[in-house]
């Protein structure tokens, strides 16, 4: 039983085909097959195609998976699946790549540098899909664009190609940050009124750094000079609690909305107070007024008048958070500043207070006063008593019974606390050498539960938008955090100073995209991603030829596309069809 044609010729000269089901038989005399005409289906031009799909899927409620794919290729070659690669990741970043204007700029200045633009332009993005889909090394990304991942007008990738890729995004690092910046600005409609700066380190497993320490220069801070970026690795203070290994710095900017919009790389024993300067100066062309640096705790100098001086330069301006303990003289006046906190908010309230400098009064003299707000939050104070009153416990059971123990055997736990200040703060020696409780460290610190300073130069920020605008350097946080963990900033398989550098503006780009899809989505990147790599770029081929098709849109995909406002992706991305010798 088959599906067959007929065709009549008018006098006018054009031809009608007609659609019949029709079944072979002999005739009883010849002995020869004639077609049997079933059922007429009237003009192919009219015919009723839902019908004939009805009769199909009828059909093929009897046959085995196998047997429907045969009989619908006919007696030629079966559809065969050649290939099947992940495309819903690559394809949304490429989406947001060319929204955000990144794909333009790089495109734009390529070609201004004599060399072909769109070549450039998407190996670089292979690179920064790489990071945030699958990070690997560079070597890996030639693999992975070859075989597991389809990027549109990407085929395949040399070795050769992504290092000189690489090459040229550090060339061009400087145009490329600054039209990166304004286009992400614009489109994004960022609040760039307040920006965050923070640090971080990154670590090589090896013994040896770039230079031999005797040789190289003194790293001292002398607040005036501005360190050149540079991916040299240096020992240093190690924000990864690795300073037996050499590192490099990293530096970078954060909008109110997590939004990385410049990223810098320093050789490791650069400080950060000396970093805060080229910040500065690097963004100052930018329009930015307000500048949020977040110091390391154990980072000192960063609050000296030389620095402070320097980021008011211009106009600009500074808010950074002041040591608790072992602070300043200006910073524990403040702190001891008696008045009456206002509640903002549930968990938080404010106090500001006026210093004139050195702490010595509040400036009613006609000195310049220091502005600070103190913070406090009651639900953080009371875990911060809970946490005493259990260090202070343990200590307890420590030094039990040590009044009768040698002297060297006190000295002996005294020293093991050294590394464990949170319990050393609350000991204390009497002048026979005794253990004791320092019920005087216990009650200072009642006094500090809760609370943070802030010392600001603006003087139109209110302290409530002090005290927000400081809450929200959770956002630099889980930046450093997607870096070294969803963007795979480590462990670095580059070596060379430049090729350094470039791996991590390879991983700013990539921060970037992620950023602006988790705050549009309001989902992590991890579960978009998860979802996103469900779809794939199948492709098939039959004996009419070769196309390549993607999977169904699942509902979470949908919904992924509609918070970012893209359209769905094709259905077909290549057809070719076989051509008949």
């Amino acid at each position: 039983m088959f599906l067959r044609e007929t065709r009549r010729s008018n006098r006018d000269g054009t031809v009608v085909s007609y659609l019949q089901l029709a079944h072979n038989q002999r005739h009883p005399v010849s002995g020869n097959p004639v077609a049997k005409v079933i059922h007429n289906f009237g003009r192919a031009d009219r015919v009723d195609r839902d019908g004939l799909a009805r009769l199909v899927r009828s059909i093929s409620r009897f046959l085995d998976p196998e047997q429907a794919v045969t009989a619908a290729a006919g007696a030629g070659m079966p559809v065969q699946v050649l290939d099947s690669r992940r495309l819903g990741g690559a394809w949304t970043l490429d989406r947001v790549w060319e929204r955000l204007g990144i794909g333009a700029a790089l495109r734009r200045v390529a070609t201004g540098r004599r060399l072909d633009g769109d070549a450039v332009e998407r190996v670089v993005f292979a690179l920064v899909a790489q990071r945030a889909l699958e990070p690997a090394s560079k070597l890996a990304a030639t693999r992975w664009v070859a075989e597991r991942v389809a990027i549109e007008g990407l085929s395949g990738l040399a070795d050769d190609q992504a290092y000189r890729g690489m090459d040229f995004l550090l060339d061009a690092l400087d145009e490329i940050a600054a039209e990166v910046f304004s286009a992400v600005a614009h489109l994004l409609n960022l609040d760039l009124d307040i920006v965050f700066v923070d640090t971080t380190s990154t670590y090589w497993e090896t013994e040896t750094a770039d230079e031999i320490a005797e040789l190289a220069d003194d790293p001292t801070d002398d607040e005036q000079s501005n360190p050149a970026e540079a991916g040299t690795r240096e020992f240093g203070h190690s924000k990864d609690h690795r300073p037996d290994l050499p590192q490099v710095v990293i530096a970078m900017a954060v909008t109110r909305d997590g939004v990385p919009v410049r990223c810098w790389s320093f050789p490791g024993d650069t400080a950060d107070t000396a970093i805060i300067r080229t910040v500065k100066d690097d963004l100052g062309g930018w329009g930015l007024r307000r500048l949020v640096w977040v110091a390391d705790p154990d980072i000192t100098g960063f609050a000296s008048a030389a620095n402070r001086a320097y980021l008011t330069r211009g106009g600009g301006h500074y808010i950074h958070a002041e040591k608790l303990r072992h602070t300043n003289t200006e910073a524990a006046a403040a702190l001891a500043r008696a008045g009456r906190y206002r509640t903002v908010a549930d968990n938080l309230r404010v106090k500001e207070v006026q210093v004139a400098p050195g702490g010595d009064g509040d400036g009613d003299g006609g000195a310049r006063t220091q502005r600070f707000v103190i913070c406090h939050n009651p639900e953080q104070a009371e875990r911060d008593q809970q946490v005493r009153t259990n260090l202070v416990t343990h200590l307890e059971q420590l030094i039990d019974g040590s009044d009768t123990w040698t002297a060297r055997r006190r000295d002996e736990l005294v020293g093991t606390l050294k590394t464990k200040p949170g319990l050393r703060r609350y000991l204390r020696r009497t002048k026979t050498g005794l253990l004791r409780i320092d019920h005087g460290a216990i009650s200072r610190e009642t006094h500090l539960d809760g609370k943070w300073l802030l010392r600001t130069s603006d003087l139109t920020l209110t302290p409530d938008d002090l005290a927000a605008a400081y809450k929200q350097l959770l956002a630099v946080e889980r930046g450093w955090r997607d870096f070294k963990g969803a963007l795979g900033l480590r462990p670095v398989f580059h070596h060379r100073e430049d090729r350094i550098r470039a791996h991590i503006q390879l991983c700013w780009l990539a921060l970037l995209l992620l950023r602006v899809i988790e705050n549009a989505t309001g989902d992590t990147w991890r579960n978009t991603r998860h979802e996103l790599d469900r779809m794939h770029l199948v492709t098939l081929a039959t004996d009419a030829g070769q196309v390549a098709q993607r999977s169904a849109i699942t509902p979470g995909q949908q919904i992924v596309l509609r918070a970012l406002d893209l359209p769905e992706p094709p259905t077909y991305f290549d057809f070719t069809a076989t051509t008949s010798s």
